[in-house]
């Protein structure tokens, strides 16, 4: 079978891609770097400070490179939040070399999905898939702007579905070997037939380069993002109010289980959903609004999903017998992604 040929896909969805650079103004509280908290021009050392030390401006700008995509004619762009996080100013640039002051619309950080809009109309739009027909092994490709190198174009495959990342608990990671680098990040994972199937967002790495792992938010969790912010202007989690273990071999056996699955509840949180439901310390949840839980790190991503206020049932595993309980599942509070000691965004 002949390896697939990306030149049509580069030609179908690179004009769709661009070139994001932002800038952050940073205020020094020091013009003269070293001298001590408090110190004004009425001390005596001041005008040894101002003589002898380097002299720094007040505000200092700071840039940074990233990527994103088009997503509808009119202008309306997806990217990384981590990408135009505190920025002051955010550029876009299009293959055409065409140049847009963006508006961030909205940015989410616990999926680090932002939505930015440019003034501008008739543009190239990039065709969204379904990353939940792909199959491990898939070919697949990045399009963006590492090291600002706009455009370029890096192939691959699909290493693995449903990854879970250090405090990255909402986000089932499609894991690729897809050469991706700083400024790749919010740049389209496209498959082999020319359809968006993720965003690029972070590599594993302990040289601060690529090393084989990058990891690729799928397009249906920003899609849903996307239409949140646009809706509500923020976005909505669900939650039950439980914490969770793995469950492994050892424990599955001491429960009774067949084989190692679900989602062993250690603890349930006060006058939470799951209390009022009757969920208790002990119980594996093996089965999620009708959905199995193959391991612990399936059932985050499946419950905030969904909205505040949505009915589903649970199957628990308790005392040897399986027992299906209702639920209405409760609202998230916002919370902050950060990152693994050994995770860098791009």
């Amino acid at each position: 079978k002949e390896l697939p040929d990306f030149t049509e896909l580069v030609v179908k969805e690179g004009p769709a891609v661009v070139n994001i650079s932002t800038t952050q103004v940073v205020h020094n509280e020091q013009v003269f770097p070293g001298m001590p908290p408090g110190m004004d021009e009425n001390d005596p050392f001041y005008e040894f400070f101002r003589r002898f030390a380097p002299q720094v401006p007040h505000d200092e700008e700071r840039r940074s490179l990233g990527s994103g995509f088009i997503i509808s004619s009119d202008g309306y762009i997806l990217t990384n939040a981590h990408v135009v996080d505190h920025a002051d100013k955010v550029i876009v640039k299009l293959t055409d070399q065409r140049e847009f002051r963006a508006k961030v619309i909205g940015e989410d950080k616990p999926s680090d999905v932002a939505v930015l809009k440019i003034n501008a109309d008739n543009l190239p739009t990039v065709t969204i898939g379904d990353p939940q027909k792909g199959r491990v092994g898939q070919w697949g490709g990045a399009i963006g702007s590492p090291f600002g190198f706009q455009n370029s174009v890096t192939a691959g495959i699909v290493s693995a579905k449903s990854r879970s990342l250090p405090d990255e608990g909402y986000v089932p990671f499609l894991q690729t070997d897809v050469a991706v680098n700083p400024g790749n990040s919010g740049g389209p994972l496209i498959d082999a037939n020319g359809e968006v199937i993720g965003i690029n967002s972070q590599i594993y790495t302990r040289s601060g380069g690529y090393q084989g792992l990058s990891f690729a938010i799928p397009i249906d969790v920003a899609m849903n993002v996307e239409r949140q912010i646009l809706a509500h202007g923020k976005v909505s989690r669900g939650r039950l109010g439980v914490t969770i273990q793995p469950v492994d071999e050892e424990l599955a056996q001491t429960f009774g289980l067949d084989r190692p699955e679900g989602a062993l509840v250690s603890s349930v949180e006060k006058d939470s959903p799951a209390e009022k439901a009757g969920i208790k310390p002990g119980d594996i949840i093996i089965k999620f609004n009708g959905r199995n839980v193959s391991s612990s790190s399936d059932l985050p991503p499946m419950v905030a999903e969904l909205e505040p206020g949505t009915n589903v049932s649970l199957v628990v595993w308790r005392k040897d017998g399986s027992k299906t309980i209702a639920l209405r599942v409760g609202a998230l509070a916002t919370a902050v992604a950060a990152n693994g000691n050994t995770l860098k965004k791009t």
